[in-house]
């Protein structure tokens, strides 16, 4: 049966290795935080200036001045730091930071992403993620694999503004996990019971060996 969005979130967990400095996204990418394999040493960074975030809070440890890019409350650590946006996105586009994962709306065989706006809606604006996906070393998406009307999400070609142009290394949705490859997408592992002919039929992006 397909993942639901904690058991996405455990899966893109295993993406993370020790040493890694790790931004993660608004939306499915925030539980990433819940799911950090035991005895691994990973560092979280926000946008908004913070470097070393910790677990979501318990309703004890509520503090509303301690949040991230996406304005959800959060926990410090012992070595939490804090500093100005600039110097944040300086630490993004300088190359330091090893892995993003993000959500999405659209992803292209090729790598494109498409994850800020739907032209005629409101939208706060592009936020760090063309920083993210520019100055990162590898990105993840998690994202769904269609959308409400069954309409796969990964995509010859995205209809949506794009965030970047080939930029996504690995893809992981509620049905598997699809590395972005040379002519188009390959099957790295299916969700339990899901096989690949339901997989093809719900994606329009090429589907390689």
């Amino acid at each position: 049966m397909p993942w639901d969005r904690n058991q996405m979130a455990e899966r893109a967990g295993l993406e993370l290795q020790d040493g890694f400095y790790v931004n993660l996204g608004i939306g499915i990418p925030t539980l990433v935080s819940n799911y950090i394999p035991d005895g691994m040493d990973v560092t979280l960074q926000s946008e908004n200036g913070m470097l070393g975030m910790g677990p979501f809070p318990t309703e004890a440890e509520l503090d509303a001045d301690v949040i991230n890019a996406g304005k959800q409350t959060i926990t410090e650590l012992d070595r939490t730091s804090y500093f100005s946006s600039a110097d944040s996105f300086g630490m993004i586009r300088g190359g330091h930071i090893n892995l993003a994962i993000l959500g999405a709306m659209e992803v292209a065989e090729n790598g494109d992403l498409a994850n800020w706006m739907i032209p005629g809606k409101l939208v706060k604006g592009m936020g760090g993620a063309m920083d993210l996906v520019a100055g990162v070393e590898r990105v993840v998406v998690i994202m769904d694999h269609a959308n409400k009307h069954g309409e796969s999400k990964l995509l010859k070609a995205c209809t949506l503004p794009l965030t970047g142009t080939a930029v996504v290394d690995r893809i992981i949705t509620n049905l598997g996990v699809f590395d972005v490859v040379e002519g188009g997408l390959k099957i790295v592992e299916l969700a339990p019971d899901v096989t690949e002919d339901e997989v093809r039929k719900l994606t329009e992006a090429a589907l390689v060996a």
